[in-house]
């Protein structure tokens, strides 16, 4: 069993920055690929990143591209997400997933949420225009 608690959210302007931290517990952690969702409001969840579980691995959805950073540290049971360039269509209650059964990202579809085993409860990002 794993469980996953986000923070870091909050009101920013555009052009700003943010890091998302998403604690785990569990001793599998450290085996598990992870990734960040996000949701906002009349929409479905959708893909944000992606990362195996040694970090050897990572990938990220064409709207975040080049301003998202997913990394991890292990030893703290914690992944990141680093947002710069902070857009208003950014906006949304941000999610973190751990997937069971795999390790790295070539082994299951990895930007759907249905393979995803554990949820945090999110964090709210607004980003003001």
């Amino acid at each position: 069993q794993v469980r996953l608690v986000e923070s870091g959210g909050g009101l920013v302007q555009a052009g700003d920055s943010l890091r998302l931290s998403c604690e785990g517990s569990g001793r599998t952690f450290s085996v598990n690929a992870m990734a960040w969702f996000r949701q906002s409001p009349l929409k479905e969840r959708e893909f944000v990143a992606a990362i195996s579980y040694d970090a050897g691995s990572t990938d990220y959805s064409d709207s975040v591209k080049g301003r998202f950073t997913v990394s991890r540290d292990n030893a703290k049971n914690t992944v990141f997400l680093q947002m710069n360039s902070l857009k208003h269509e950014d906006t949304a209650v941000y999610y973190c997933a751990a997937v069971r059964s795999f390790s790295n990202l070539a082994y299951f579809n990895y930007k759907e949420v249905t393979p995803y085993d554990f949820w945090g409860q999110g964090t709210q990002v607004t980003v003001s225009s």
